[in-house]
């Protein structure tokens, strides 16, 4: 039995309204900016509550963009560059690794441990380690400038691997027997059985996954020259490091907002299935 106790339930509150108060208040301050004219957050003090250009400045960096250097492409592009290439990596990542550890698991071929603490071991390397010659295949297959280039070479992971493989390892072999013995196939027995057993750490990885493909930056920096295949981060980063004039920084957090807009959906729509992937324990 919990003992009640006022002081300590007072100080709980207290403490998570101040927590609340300290993350929400740079959003807040964003979305006041994002309502000003570009005069009045050049201007001291810095209002602190939303202004009368909200639909202007949104609409602007939607479909017109900044009007000048690297943020002339509408901001509706990017996110449609990054919607695509974090799906893509999200659901490539969980492809790929579920079905190696599907194979390292249920299948006796040589080598197959050696193969894979190869995976594992990728873990070690830093990105910065892999870029050079991961940009030289993509320059080679001729993937510059193009999707297949963004997301490829993104999909691999060891991470996912590692937990899928263990997942199968603590499915019970009698299941795995009477499947056998019911006659169905590898390929059935991984379909009906073992993806819907999975569906709890599909969806959490997907979450994390989805996240990792949304915030890359250094990687589409690298292989995109063309506006049109610009993700909304890259938008971000480049203008906010204007050199040639000051930053439009009401469009500017307009354009932050929009971006933390459909990673927060995933994280609101998909919250129960995250936090059950992560916390369940028997399947």
């Amino acid at each position: 039995m919990v003992e009640n106790r006022p002081f300590v339930t007072f100080l709980s509150h207290l403490v998570l309204i101040l927590g609340v108060v300290v993350i929400a208040f740079p959003l807040w301050m964003t979305f006041v900016a994002s309502t000003h004219d570009q005069s009045t957050m050049l201007r001291s003090p810095v209002p602190l509550l939303p202004g009368p250009h909200l639909i202007e400045n949104y609409r602007q960096v939607l479909f017109e963009g900044f009007g000048r250097g690297f943020g002339g492409a509408p901001i509706w592009l990017t996110l449609m560059n990054s919607t695509i290439m974090a799906l893509g990596v999200a659901l490539g990542k969980i492809a790929i690794s579920i079905i190696s550890a599907f194979a390292i698991v249920y299948f006796r071929f040589p080598f197959r441990m050696v193969f894979f603490w190869a995976i594992f071991v990728t873990l070690m390397l830093p990105v910065e380690v892999r870029i050079v010659p991961t940009y030289g295949v993509v320059a080679r297959l001729g993937m510059l400038d193009a999707y297949s280039g963004l997301i490829i070479p993104l999909i691999a992971s060891a991470t996912a691997t590692f937990l899928f493989r263990q997942f199968f390892l603590s499915v019970p072999d009698e299941l795995t027997e009477a499947a056998r013995v019911d006659g169905a196939s590898p390929m059935r027995f991984f379909w009906d059985i073992l993806l819907p057993m999975s569906r709890t750490s599909i969806a959490a990885l997907f979450v994390i996954q989805f996240i990792y493909g949304w915030n890359q930056y250094l990687w589409p920096l690298l292989i995109t020259t063309k506006e049109s295949f610009y993700t909304v981060v890259m938008a971000v980063s480049r203008q906010a490091n204007a050199v040639d004039a000051t930053p439009s920084w009401n469009l500017l957090m307009a354009m932050a907002l929009l971006a933390m807009l459909p990673p927060v959906l995933v994280v609101v729509f998909m919250q129960r299935q995250f936090v059950r992937g992560l916390v369940e324990t028997e399947k």
